[in-house]
């Protein structure tokens, strides 16, 4: 598939290191710069993918395999690309994604010892070949995040809680950290790494000095991203 005017950014991390945070508080700053956004997640953005998502994160599907679940997260993505990515973009607009490929590269690949060209194969379908154009990766160490996750999860309804991967040693969670710093030293170009160890209004900080100046000089190149950006 061709891309389109619009400009992708993913946030990655492991559990805890504040992804979603830290999207919708992007979100808000490129909004009141005039920079037109959609902001979205994965597993999910779309029906289908929202009940896959359920599937994934809930702790009751313990047997789920390993390549059952990397098969789900290509289906949810295939949805998530076609019905909310790609026409996005297509508009122009600025898409914000909590997790992408790299997420399933991280987890599926390096953490659950997947054949990681099979895992980039498969990620390069589902996402119909698109490719974020910045990706954010907020790194902290493992005992921090999990210790961030335990206390959202505790303060959630027990209906709506979404567990499965906290529950996961400390020795995956550290396979899954390793892989993205690994897929960060992969693709210099694309990731940026970000201290997320430091307060959340520190790391929005840093987040906005890195994106805004970049999405200025898309549109001083002549890139059609929607919104001009006023101070």
């Amino acid at each position: 598939m061709t891309r389109s005017t619009g400009y992708l950014i993913t946030f990655e991390g492991t559990e805890g290191s504040g992804k979603t945070t830290q999207a919708e508080g992007l979100e808000k700053f490129l909004k009141n710069k005039g920079w037109q956004c959609k902001l979205t997640r994965e597993p999910g953005g779309t029906l289908v993918g929202d009940q896959v998502r359920k599937i994934l994160l809930s702790s009751e599907n313990n047997e789920l395999t390993p390549l059952g679940e990397l098969f789900l997260y290509e289906a949810s993505r295939v949805q998530h690309v076609l019905q909310v990515i790609e026409p996005a973009l297509e508009k122009g607009m600025v898409v914000l994604c909590d997790r992408f490929c790299d997420a399933t590269l991280a987890y599926q690949g390096y953490a659950r010892h997947l054949d990681l060209k099979m895992v980039e194969h498969l990620n390069r379908l589902a996402s119909q070949g698109i490719v974020p154009d910045l990706t954010l990766l907020l790194d902290c160490p493992v005992e921090m995040g999990l210790g961030r996750a335990s206390q959202r999860i505790d303060a959630r309804e027990p209906a709506a809680k979404e567990d499965r991967f906290e529950r996961e040693s400390i020795a995956f969670h550290q396979r899954v950290r390793e892989g993205y710093l690994q897929i960060a030293r992969n693709h210099p170009g694309r990731i940026r790494v970000i201290d997320a160890s430091l307060k959340a209004p520190e790391v929005h900080r840093t987040v906005c000095n890195v994106v805004e100046p970049i999405l200025r000089e898309v549109l001083a190149q002549g890139g059609s991203v929607s919104g001009l950006g006023r101070e």
